[in-house]
């Protein structure tokens, strides 16, 4: 896979049902962690409509930029409702609802995988205790995003590629970089 089509930046949709946390932590980090290498999107199954309060304010707090985050539905990226939607390279679930739904028509010809992550939203407890769920979520993404952004994408074919997406997927954010080593 050519680390460049066209000479454009990969675009990579992340998705989870709601569009308010996991796939805006992971849209704000592969913005910031892609380098131009990659353009990133969100978007939900069922969007909520808004960034939970709690998302945002931990991507202002590592200075991620938060302008034009918002909670989306992800027919704003499907070929019937969209005709103009970004040509993708990559879809990736971070929840397991999302996973288990039928999607639409993605145009072009995307690879997916499963990256699964708790939903840092239903977390319960104290203040402190919410804001380690959400600390957790976006630890977990960066270093997901982080192991994926490190692939040799230019030398690998399409079958390598599918099996470290899939690994990076099973990995936790306490494993080692050596998946991107490999």
């Amino acid at each position: 896979m050519s680390d460049q089509p066209d000479h454009r930046p990969l675009n990579v949709l992340f998705l989870c049902t709601h569009n308010s946390a996991r796939s805006i932590f992971a849209e704000a980090i592969m913005n910031r962690v892609g380098a131009g290498r990659f353009r990133a999107f969100s978007a939900g199954s069922a969007p909520s409509g808004t960034v939970n309060p709690h998302a945002l304010n931990l991507l202002k707090h590592l200075n991620h930029k938060t302008d034009g985050l918002r909670s989306k539905p992800w027919d704003e990226f499907a070929v019937l409702n969209n005709p103009d939607a970004p040509e993708l390279d990559f879809v990736f679930t971070v929840c397991d609802n999302a996973a288990g739904e039928v999607c639409p028509i993605w145009p072009g010809q995307p690879m997916s995988a499963h990256w699964g992550v708790p939903d840092p939203s239903a977390a319960t407890g104290t203040d402190a205790e919410i804001a380690l769920a959400f600390a957790e979520a976006y630890r977990q993404l960066n270093s997901r995003i982080t192991l994926f952004c490190a692939l040799p994408m230019a030398s690998l074919d399409r079958l390598s590629l599918q099996r470290r997406l899939d690994e990076i997927g099973k990995s936790t954010a306490s494993d080692k970089a050596g998946a991107s080593a490999r």
